[in-house]
């Protein structure tokens, strides 16, 4: 299958494949839209079974960037990049040396920061050879505070339609991808809101030391946390955790988390709603970080700022969410739709400003 084939492909504006044999570096950037502005999104370094899981993932990723950042009304596109973790020991600050310089050669049509497995640190070295990179230490520094807030919030809108109340005392929480950037603050809202926790991870020292911090219960068996009977679903792991191996174990009113392209199909969405489920579509809830990045692209960047996008993206949410039920339709296909009408309009204008 080629690229243009590819499921996953959705008219992508570019997609650069960049490698340097000198560090190991073996890295795909993709650029879905630039209608509303240079692409931005996060880079993940994950050691894939293969190039084409890599590839999958860029695309969905990317995409949706492109949905996370024209829902949250901010004025840039969508991109992201992936890098496949170089196999035993290898320069660190080398790789994302070389990483940057295959984002210098984008001309600043995408931005990238840090995501799942890149920290900022590691956005500092690839600084040194592009300057197209957010999320710096000496910036707006690690997004996933803010993702974290905006996605506990998301959790209240998504309880207060699937279980009837925005307050969380009690309510029955499994996180998956507790230890993570993100779960590890989300959990500490939870746990002060007074959700009662169940947490699954694959790094067992950090689980249990976060589940002590916060009263939590360890589900040890990161897998069996889809079984536990709970009130909600909250993956903040990595994406496609939705699907016909997962969804029947399933025991939850309400799915709403931080991670990336949780649903495997779009299809899942029907699925979930047949099986009374609200869900929160993923990149509604967590364009968190995204909104914080802002500061170092828009010099109106400020902490209330932040905090009033983060209460109308939780509005949108809501909204989303209120058609979903009135229609009798998946969440995420209201979303999709959405979304892609705000691209089109904004590549409609792009259009129309060019002439």
């Amino acid at each position: 299958m080629s690229l243009f084939e590819h499921t996953a492909f959705d008219n992508h504006e570019k997609v650069l494949f960049a490698t340097d044999p000198a560090t190991g570096l073996k890295a795909i950037l993709a650029v879905h839209s630039t209608a509303r502005g240079p692409a931005v999104g996060g880079c993940r370094m994950w050691s894939y079974p293969s190039s084409a899981e890599a590839v999958t993932d860029v695309l969905r990723l990317s995409q949706g960037m492109s949905y996370k950042n024209i829902m949250a009304d901010l004025p840039i596109g969508g991109g992201k990049s992936v890098i496949m973790r170089p196999e035993g020991d290898f320069d660190r600050q080398a790789l994302f040396e070389a990483f940057g310089r295959a984002l210098e050669s984008l001309n600043g049509q995408y931005i990238s920061a840090e995501d799942v497995g890149v920290s900022p640190d590691d956005m500092v070295a690839a600084r040194r050879t592009t300057r197209h990179v957010v999320g710096l230490p000496d910036g707006t520094g690690d997004p996933s505070p803010v993702t974290a807030k905006g996605v506990f919030m998301g959790i209240q809108a998504a309880a207060a339609r699937g279980l009837g109340s925005e307050d969380l005392k009690g309510v029955k929480i499994a996180v998956q991808g507790a230890t993570g950037h993100v779960g590890a603050y989300l959990c500490r809202h939870l746990a002060e809101a007074g959700a009662e926790l169940h947490l699954a991870d694959i790094r067992a020292a950090e689980l249990h030391a976060l589940a002590k911090e916060l009263g939590a219960t360890v589900v040890e068996d990161p897998n069996a946390i889809y079984d536990v009977d709970a009130d909600i679903f909250t993956p903040c792991a990595l994406g496609a955790i939705i699907n016909p191996e997962t969804i029947d174990r399933l025991k939850v009113k309400v799915v709403a988390g931080a991670a990336n392209n949780q649903l495997e199909t779009r299809e899942m969405g029907a699925e979930l709603q047949k099986r009374g489920i609200f869900y929160a579509p993923d990149y509604v809830i967590n364009a968190g970080g995204i909104i914080n990045v802002m500061g170092e692209l828009d010099a109106r960047f400020d902490a209330k700022w932040v905090e009033g996008k983060l209460v109308t993206l939780k509005a949108t949410l809501g909204e989303i969410m209120d058609t979903a039920a009135r229609e009798a339709r998946p969440a995420n296909i209201v979303a999709d739709e959405l979304a892609r009408q705000r691209l089109a309009d904004a590549a409609e204008q792009k259009a129309l400003a060019a002439e």
